[in-house]
């Protein structure tokens, strides 16, 4: 069937309630799953040991303890049951919609990386593994309160043994490190295949208290910068939306504007440094002249029509409408 493999947390509060939903989930699957469990983190032994699941405590770390990209997923290669692995997050739901596609796409190339928009869903209690309909719960409880963020959400990679092999100096865990694996697949000539349409992937919301400036730091900080640098620039990182074939609920179909992604991303980089701009020069410098007298009225930051465009984007998780987590960052400073 497949192999799952992954790095997780420690097994602390909330983080460790997400990561054993996430890992009993992957179990259910199919009979024949088998998920490999990479770290020494706090709990790790002992919760592998509970779901009997294959534990391998060594990893290799940066200097600030960050794990590279490249040992785990080249033992994994190694090591792996099934000649199907998927590298997921370990904070992520499955369920046997992917069990599905994977056995679709793999039917249909020899080689290939399969990955997919995630759902974004708070989850705060252990899920009831017990129940015959758990999945078909999870899915309608996602699809209903939690939000599928863009194409640069990407936190499962499903692909054939030994499709990589050579990496550059990445860390799991920053930015970047999971866009270069897309691109490496397309370099290689590999199908990408986008399942965002068929697979449900929950991801179970959490703080970034584990890094000293939150979500910030994780992703703008000294690591994603390092990631960026051995990736070899943003020529090197692709997102969903460059990959080449869709899948949907009536099979696999090509992506006929994968070709333009690249071109949006240069758009939406642009647009970005004029919003910027304009509230660095603007709108921060007025909020700062108003303070007093909006705080005295009772009227704070948040409490201030936004555009028009956020107010047409319900649906959106709110890093991904026009406020970024680097522009919220700003905002926030000026508030």
């Amino acid at each position: 069937m497949i192999t799952f493999f992954t790095t997780p947390k420690p097994f602390r509060g909330h983080i460790a309630t997400t990561q054993r939903n996430a890992l009993q989930s992957w179990k259910l699957l199919h009979p024949d799953v088998e998920v490999i469990v990479f770290g020494d983190e706090e709990g790790a032994a002992e919760t592998c040991r509970e779901l009997g699941l294959r534990h391998e405590p060594e990893v290799a770390r940066n200097e600030y303890g960050a794990k590279y990209l490249a040992p785990i997923f080249g033992r994994a290669q190694e090591i792996a049951r099934h000649d199907l692995i998927c590298y997921a997050n370990c904070d992520i739901v499955l369920t046997g919609d992917l069990a599905r596609a994977l056995a679709g796409v793999s039917s249909r190339f020899e080689k290939f990386l399969m990955v997919g928009r995630r759902w974004d869903l708070d989850v705060t209690e252990p899920l009831d593994f017990s129940q015959p309909v758990w999945e078909q719960e999870i899915v309608e409880r996602t699809k209903q309160a939690g939000f599928q963020r863009l194409y640069y959400n990407i936190d499962y990679f499903a692909f054939r043994r030994h499709l990589y092999r050579d990496f550059p100096e990445l860390v799991i865990g920053r930015n970047w490190w999971d866009q270069w694996l897309v691109w490496r697949a397309w370099a290689l000539g590999a199908p990408v295949v986008d399942a965002s349409g068929v697979v449900c992937a929950v991801h179970q919301n959490h703080d970034y208290a584990y890094h000293p400036q939150g979500v910030y730091g994780v992703w703008y900080g000294q690591g994603s910068l390092r990631n960026m640098q051995a990736a070899g620039g943003r020529w090197r990182l692709h997102t969903i939306e460059d990959a080449n074939y869709l899948l949907t609920p009536q099979g696999i179909d090509r992506n006929r504007f994968y070709w333009m992604a690249p071109a949006k991303r240069v758009v939406r980089e642009h647009i970005a440094s004029i919003r910027r701009f304009f509230r660095l020069r603007f709108w921060f410098p007025l909020l700062d002249a108003t303070r007093h007298a909006r705080h005295a009225m009772g009227l704070k930051n948040k409490a201030l029509p936004v555009s028009s465009l956020e107010n047409s984007e319900e649906r959106l998780h709110p890093y991904d409408r026009s406020w970024s987590p680097a522009v919220k960052w700003d905002r926030d400073v000026h508030e």
